[in-house]
């Protein structure tokens, strides 16, 4: 079991990597719209190109990659990924970064895609759970740890840093990669036959079941990266925080999760789904009506609004993902998921798009309209309520 766990150690550090990868921007948007003279809407675009590029990559991926050795087409994937991040570091101006950030978010996407597809070719059944647990927990990490230091590091030098540090890093996993995973091929050799993407994308869209489910995911993806990719912008422009004080807000915000996330798990087990789904849901509006109204405000209480915040959408993503998950059978339910992602990656970006079209700012540097994008994101959220009633388990 030994090698298992540096094969899940090793996934997870990738993991960890490439989220703070794509996590990262968002806060650093403050510099980046100063630095590079840019408006919300430019800054829109640039969150919204890693998610595009990355849902595109990681559906198609997960066609495509089941005709290779999973260590060496994740090795050149990865290739692909840390010199895009160092591309993303030497960046002189918005549009070699913007050109950076689409070419990370389709490694990126296919490193999801592999993450996941090794798991389930090495892992058995009866401990997968417990496997993607760990490996998944790198969200956690990246919120708590790799954000607010990359920030900080941010704060004290300049945006380039993190991008450097995030290079380095993967350089040090590739060397992980070549040691502690092993050459999987077993999927080369079973004989199976692998829907390609026309036919999965028939499949769901011919599933009424199924397509509420990815409705489901594409309110809740507007319900929050509306919001997300300016918080900070806003916070810095609006609320009068300095750059280094915005790591508080996602130290604070990452911490709580990783305790909230388990308890959320067993209330959901324990209650129902849905009925944990719609109150948090509920709760959920309220941190993102007082969020995007705020003025010059004390840190004690914005630390407290933006920790609900987190706690709140972190705590309906739980039984949303179940509920989710349910709607496909286990011989579809790797098509589906895949084919989710995607969707939900695109919805990301579109999102982000939206909010950096109505976002403006002011002749004083403040932003204007966030609280419309505030009231836009709390309509798409209750709108998640129903939808997610009409949505039936099937396994």
């Amino acid at each position: 079991m030994k090698n298992e766990k540096l094969l899940l150690w090793t996934l997870a550090a990738i993991n960890f990597i490439h989220i703070v990868d794509f996590m990262i921007l968002m806060p650093l948007g403050p510099q980046l719209m100063r630095i590079f003279d840019i408006s919300p809407r430019e800054f829109g675009l640039l969150v919204s190109s890693y998610t595009f590029s990355a849902g595109i990559s990681s559906f198609f991926g997960a066609f495509f990659l089941d005709r290779f050795d999973r260590k060496k087409i994740l090795l050149w994937v990865y290739i692909g990924f840390s010199i895009s991040t160092l591309g993303c570091a030497l960046s002189p101006s918005y549009s070699v970064l913007l050109g950076a950030r689409v070419l990370s978010g389709i490694f990126g996407g296919l490193t999801s895609a592999l993450i996941l597809a090794i798991i389930g070719d090495v892992i058995p059944d009866s401990r997968r759970g417990r496997a993607m647990g760990l490996v998944m927990a790198a969200f956690s990490g990246a919120s708590v740890l790799g954000v607010p230091l990359g920030l900080f590091l941010a704060s004290l030098s300049d945006w380039h840093t993190p991008f450097y540090i995030l290079t380095v890093l993967s350089v040090l996993s590739l060397g992980m990669i070549v040691r502690f995973i092993p050459s999987i091929t077993a999927h080369l050799v079973n004989d199976v036959i692998r829907p390609n993407p026309l036919l999965v994308i028939q499949r769901v869209t011919s599933n009424s079941n199924q397509m509420r489910a990815i409705t489901l995911s594409v309110m809740m993806m507007f319900g929050q990266f509306m919001i997300i990719p300016f918080l900070s912008p806003y916070t810095v422009a609006n609320v009068g925080f300095t750059e280094l004080q915005l790591t508080y807000i996602y130290m604070a915000g990452g911490a709580f999760t990783i305790f909230t996330s388990p308890w959320v798990g067993k209330l959901s087990d324990k209650y129902g789904k849905l009925r944990v789904f719609t109150i948090f849901m509920f709760l959920n509006v309220i941190p993102i009506a007082i969020i995007t109204n705020l003025g010059v405000t004390p840190i004690p209480f914005v630390l407290m609004v933006s920790t609900m915040f987190f706690v709140t959408s972190n705590g309906r993503f739980v039984p949303a993902a179940a509920i989710i998950t349910g709607t496909a059978r286990p011989e579809n339910r790797g098509s589906f998921l895949s084919f989710n992602s995607a969707i939900q990656q695109i919805a990301i970006g579109f999102a982000s798009l939206i909010a950096g079209l109505i976002i403006g700012e002011s002749a004083t540097g403040q932003l204007t309209n966030y609280n419309l994008v505030g009231y836009i994101a709390i309509v798409f959220s209750l709108l998640c309520i129903p939808i997610a009633r009409r949505v039936k388990i099937v396994s």
